[in-house]
């Protein structure tokens, strides 16, 4: 089966091309720069540098959030063009989920971290080992000072930190938790395509796959257009 991911729910625009168990090619790009001015050519790129073309694909990809509320939808929004257009089927993946299987087989909690602008962070909390992933938490939007003394009034061991919410909030988790806190290294942080691609083949080996027209990203938490809406319906709200 060949498959193309897609991860567009932080700065860094991540691609995978998966062929069964093989990972052909993958790209990532750490620039503020806007997934809607690089997106398709990023992917034409990756696929021809494969010597692939969207014909070729079997199956699509997409990190659903939670992120950047503008990267998922231009994500989601790509990826549900390429299945209409294509015919081929598609698998949403929770970008926690993915950030998680960047380390499968750490024996330890795993707490992805990722900058949800608001002096908060999206996060949750799995137990990846055996190659297994296991979900221990939901997601949410939560203040790091609030996670990180949660986290420390449960010392059950080493906690293993993935996303981009590490590298500015190393001092925090490193003050709190101690040498329980396990940085993991900078390529195992990031958003990665082939762990979105990864997570989606196994999905669809269980015959799980989205309906297009449905697709939506995960935001968690709402997003500042709506919360302006409502402060204007309160304003204009003569009760």
């Amino acid at each position: 089966m060949r498959l193309l991911a897609v991860e567009t729910s932080t700065l860094t625009g991540a691609l995978a091309l998966l062929d069964g168990e093989a990972l052909i090619a993958e790209s990532r790009v750490n620039v503020a720069v806007t997934h809607g001015e690089r997106l398709l050519a990023a992917v034409d790129a990756l696929l021809t540098g494969a010597r692939w073309r969207v014909a070729d694909l079997d199956a699509l990809a997409v990190a659903i959030g939670p992120g950047s509320f503008t990267g998922l939808r231009i994500g989601v929004s790509t990826v549900k063009g390429l299945a209409f257009a294509t015919g081929k089927p598609v698998v949403a993946v929770p970008t926690l989920d993915a950030l998680a299987w960047n380390v499968p087989f750490a024996g330890r909690p795993v707490c992805p971290i990722l900058d949800a602008k608001k002096g908060e962070v999206y996060t949750a909390l799995y137990l990846t080992q055996d190659g297994r992933l296991d979900r221990l938490s939901p997601d949410r939007a939560v203040a790091p000072e609030a996670l990180v003394e949660e986290l420390a009034r449960d010392p059950g061991g080493p906690i293993v930190f993935v996303g981009d919410g590490v590298a500015p909030h190393a001092a925090l988790l490193r003050d709190a938790l101690g040498a329980g806190a396990w940085l993991a290294p900078p390529g195992c942080r990031l958003p990665s395509g082939a762990s979105v691609a990864d997570l989606a083949r196994r999905a669809l080996a269980r015959g799980e796959a989205a309906d297009p027209a449905s697709l939506v990203p995960r935001y968690v938490r709402r997003s500042e257009a709506e919360l302006a809406r409502e402060r204007r319906q309160h304003v204009g709200d003569p009760h």
